[in-house]
């Protein structure tokens, strides 16, 4: 735990797409010049709005990001923001239906219309936005790529895996990271790649790889997960930056903007010390800047083709960035981790919002 708050700092990583995933509803939205209309009009923004219910693609198996509980429910900080953006459309943090991807089929089903969104610890890179066609909503997790190793393993640095090896997803920059990593060092390894996470982890409890690769969030996620998790250790070591945060189809302005501001809402929310528990209460403040925000005055929401009070509407259902880290990562977690260069850019971390005027 202590080498994750120190680690922290660094930011994380995704997959890269290949495989094909089932049809695109028949009402899919490419998006073009039609996207950006105020009223959502060709956009995916009133596509979800006349099917009352959000499509959110995650990853389902990481504790603290997305995970299925025992009775069903979805928690973690990546659902927590599909919550908030269908809190904003419907007033409705439950409106949402949940997908599991991994990381092979994930950007397909972004760009074929099988989820509206993506939530699912992924790294923004310049070709993902660029050549694949997608467009990234502000980061909601800075990480880095670490490499976790057995307690009583010898290992200490990425040198030592010489002649060993590490299992990793494949189809994911932390494939090619690791590659990158261990050529500029000049150490030979085997890499031991897996269609899914669920098996690359489970083929590294099995003692079928020496060390197990993935942004640190993760490792530490998952070795909560593991038969003996206190005989896992990450090392001192961070491979990459890793900015993650949600994902929609390029060319659609409206629905990236619907959820870039909803992103942006749990933030600015922190800023002006709005939480779930006084929001209420600030509907009735004389503060311009917070009876905006609120949409008590002023049209930014509709503006949008959203509610006018829809970050009213996020930080009372879902609450703000705080409220959501602390609840999936932070002090009120199984995990007590530090919130490092997550916290607002006023505690001297890299989340800011851009003002809501």
């Amino acid at each position: 735990m202590r080498k994750w708050r120190s680690l922290i700092a660094v930011a994380a990583i995704a997959a890269f797409p290949l495989a094909a995933c089932s049809s695109p509803p028949a009402d899919t939205a490419d998006g073009g010049g039609e996207g950006s209309s105020g009223s959502g009009g060709g956009s995916r923004l009133q596509t979800v709005l006349d099917r009352g219910e959000l499509v959110c693609g995650v990853e389902g198996n990481i504790p603290g990001f997305s995970f299925v509980e025992e009775g069903g429910e979805y928690s973690g900080l990546d659902v927590d923001f599909c919550r908030a953006v269908a809190a904003a459309l419907f007033d409705d943090p439950d409106a949402v239906q949940y997908r599991n991807l991994d990381s092979t089929e994930r950007f397909t089903a972004v760009a074929g219309g099988e989820v509206d969104m993506l939530s699912r610890n992924t790294t923004w890179t310049i070709s993902r936005d660029t050549s694949v066609g997608l467009e990234f909503a502000p980061t909601t997790f800075y990480d880095g790529q670490g490499m976790m190793v057995g307690v009583d393993s010898g290992i200490s640095s990425l040198e030592d895996f010489a002649g060993k090896s590490v299992c990793v997803e494949t189809g994911t920059t932390t494939e090619l990271n690791l590659t990158d990593q261990m050529r500029k060092l000049g150490v030979e390894f085997e890499p031991v790649v897996f269609q899914d996470a669920n098996s690359a982890y489970a083929a590294y409890a099995e003692g079928r790889c020496e060390g197990m690769t993935s942004d640190k969030s993760q490792l530490i996620a998952r070795r909560s997960t593991l038969p003996n998790p206190e005989q896992h250790e990450l090392l001192d070591v961070t491979m990459s930056k890793e900015p993650l945060g949600p994902v929609t189809i390029n060319n659609d302005s409206a629905w990236f903007d619907t959820v870039k501001w909803v992103t942006y809402a749990t933030i600015a929310a922190e800023e002006l010390d709005l939480d779930s528990t006084n929001v209420e209460e600030a509907l009735e403040s004389e503060d311009p800047n917070i009876r905006r925000f609120l949409g008590v005055e002023g049209e930014l929401g509709s503006e949008m083709g959203l509610p006018n009070d829809f970050a009213y509407r996020v930080v009372k259902n879902v609450g703000n960035y705080g409220e959501i880290y602390n609840r999936n990562l932070g002090e009120d977690s199984q995990f007590g981790l530090d919130r490092g260069l997550n916290n607002i850019w006023t505690d001297g971390g890299l989340l800011y919002s851009p003002p809501f005027r």
